[in-house]
């Protein structure tokens, strides 16, 4: 949970992601039984459980309203912190569990269907995901066969942001392909300005990293299995990836402050050293909350001060699309079942998704979703594009992991890849430390 947190706590401090102003207009068509304003549920209450504060909190709360005017239930929501596994565990031991928890991990999901916590999602839910959504994100909510979360909001973690005036200054282009942009980076770096500020100081960075070269040259397959850890991360594709990414972290001119001085930087400060005040490198791969960053924390306008491009195609293979989000499921233990399973029937239309998008910070699964109801043309892009991956999404493989090996400071992958950040000399080696960690973490 500590690389969501990491994340929440940048984006929760900022103003509405993308400078988008906030707003509790829902539009669409309706998505519920109860969307003749008959009100159906008039009386009744849902609380929804989940780790959004700040903004983030305030725009799903939005649409929260949206639902409780659309069907008359009253909707609570209620913070849980970073670790959802174990507030929820309390409150459900306690008897006072929530009726919907917005899960922000695919292997929470399968935690909590373990513990026998949840309710299968309604026909009626799973018709319509199936009808909105592109069959990867219903198996990332599915436990042994059994459809249980449904995916609400996504991220895109393939767009690598760049400052316009460190290109202009240089006189390159956006890449399409990673050799392209190692090349690209080295007359960026001629320029004067080191080509890619690195937060290696969070590790979840550098999974990020490893994460969509490995899907890119190694294919959605094999990323599948090394998510599962059905081939070990001692396999030769694992080690061509590393070396990759070690042709980018071994070159001190392309890292800002060189293999040092990426490891003392963390994620905020890496978006600061493109977009702040004084720039020390051109550009920063890191997913679409970045544009958080840029509007609310640094004030530039996305878009203009900041733009993105698709993290380039490897060896020639298509370009790769890494993803998270956040799931509704619904607890055995709510005391308002029919409240909770016609919330997560609303989440599953474009009209709730209308409303987030247009209040800012969110990006949408949802393939009936009007591109118009993002405002924001960067934001309109990242939505389209990872629509238009289908399929070929692929959820963050860290995420997908124990805490053990993909979540937590100071070990596993992201000890590992912080060492192999320090000295790239030695592909083989940090892959035979990563499978020692994760064959320590799947074990447990």
């Amino acid at each position: 949970m500590m690389r969501r947190a990491a994340m929440r706590r940048t984006v929760a401090t900022t103003a509405a992601a993308l400078g988008l102003a906030l707003t509790a207009t829902a539009c669409g068509g309706g998505d519920t039984k109860s969307s003749s304003g008959e009100q159906e549920l008039k009386g009744q209450t849902v609380n929804v459980a989940g780790v959004w504060t700040g903004v983030e909190m305030k725009n799903f709360k939005k649409v929260l309203e949206a639902f409780s005017e659309k069907t008359g239930a009253k909707a609570n929501f209620i913070p849980t912190g970073d670790n959802v596994s174990t507030v929820i565990g309390s409150k459900i031991e306690g008897g006072n569990a929530p009726d919907v928890v917005m899960v922000p991990q695919v292997g929470v999901i399968k935690q909590f269907a373990q513990k026998g916590w949840l309710k299968p999602l309604s026909k009626e839910v799973s018709r319509k995901a199936g009808a909105t959504f592109a069959t990867v994100w219903k198996k990332y909510g599915t436990v042994d066969g059994t459809y249980y979360g449904l995916y609400f909001k996504a991220s895109h973690k393939s767009t690598v942001w760049y400052s316009p005036q460190a290109f202009e200054q240089a006189g390159v282009e956006p890449p399409k392909s990673y050799d392209e942009m190692l090349k690209m980076g080295k007359t960026v770096s001629d320029s004067g300005l080191p080509a890619f500020s690195v937060g290696g100081e969070d590790g979840w960075t550098l999974t990020d990293w490893f994460e969509n070269i490995y899907l890119s040259q190694a294919g959605p397959e094999m990323y599948d299995k090394l998510a599962a850890h059905t081939i070990p991360w001692t396999d030769p594709s694992v080690v061509k990836a590393l070396t990759t990414l070690g042709k980018l972290f071994g070159d001190k001119n392309l890292v800002a402050g060189g293999q040092s001085g990426a490891l003392r930087t963390d994620f905020p400060e890496s978006v600061e050293q493109v977009f702040g005040n004084e720039p020390k490198a051109g550009m920063v791969y890191e997913g679409d909350f970045v544009g958080g960053l840029v509007s609310g924390q640094f004030k530039k306008t996305v878009g203009e001060d900041a733009r993105f491009f698709p993290f380039p195609a490897v060896d020639g293979k298509k370009p790769p699309v890494v993803s998270g989000g956040d799931a509704a499921v619904v607890l055995k233990a709510g005391k308002n079942q029919k409240a909770a399973m016609a919330l997560v029937d609303y989440l599953a239309g474009e009209e709730a998704a209308a409303v987030w998008a247009k209040a800012g910070g969110f990006v949408s699964p949802n393939t009936h979703l009007q591109s118009s109801a993002y405002k924001d043309e960067t934001t309109r892009a990242i939505g389209e594009s990872l629509v238009d991956a289908g399929d070929n999404v692929r959820f963050d493989m860290s995420d997908q992991a124990p805490a053990a090996f993909g979540g937590t400071v100071g070990t596993g992958e992201w000890k590992a890849l912080q060492d192999f950040l320090k000295d790239p000399s030695d592909p083989k080696a940090t892959a035979g430390k990563l499978e020692a960690a994760a064959a320590k973490a799947y074990k447990d």
